[in-house]
């Protein structure tokens, strides 16, 4: 993958973020603490891990090496008090993790970034797994949506989206 098509493929993704978004708002504010789901994560813990990852990684392929832990998510998650925080960070999360993608070159996208898991990727490689964690990890999150009552923002609702994450046309992608 190379920036020219990095651009299309990151473009869908800002759309599928803000259904996510939109998912976090929907959360009852009394219950981002709550233990939705047995021996899962609560709203909060998931959202902090969902975005802090999503930055972190983000930032490890401008620079080379990936460092990211759940040690991490958790400090990320236990300065979150409210659900006003909660969406404030998921949301200034993003704006930083889109600030990296777009500074992507082609070099950066090609060249192996070092990660955790005891293996190296290439950047490209590395949004693919940001790509991936987010859709694995917005799954939970309806789960959790749905065992506190809400139904979950419909997976395909793009132009209910805030304006910023509204699908863009081909002749608005350049």
């Amino acid at each position: 993958m190379n920036k020219a098509l990095l651009g299309p493929y990151w473009d869908h993704f800002r759309a599928v973020n803000g259904i996510t978004l939109r998912g976090i708002k929907a959360l009852p504010s009394d219950k981002i603490d709550a233990q939705a789901c047995k021996d899962m994560r609560t709203p909060k813990e998931l959202v902090a891990h969902m975005y802090n990852a999503m930055r972190t990684i983000a930032d490890g392929i401008t620079k080379g090496e990936i460092k990211w832990s759940e040690e991490d998510d958790k400090k990320a998650a236990l300065g979150i008090h409210s659900h006003d925080e909660l969406q404030r960070f998921a949301l200034d999360s993003w704006n930083a993790t889109d600030r990296a993608i777009q500074s992507l070159t082609d070099e950066k996208l090609s060249q192996l970034v070092k990660t955790p898991w005891g293996e190296s990727f290439p950047g490209f490689v590395c949004v693919s797994i940001i790509y991936d964690e987010h859709l694995h990890h917005r799954g939970q999150l309806y789960a959790f949506l749905r065992q506190l009552g809400v139904e979950p923002p419909f997976l395909w609702d793009f132009e209910h989206n805030a304006p910023e994450f509204q699908p863009r046309t081909a002749a608005t992608q350049a």
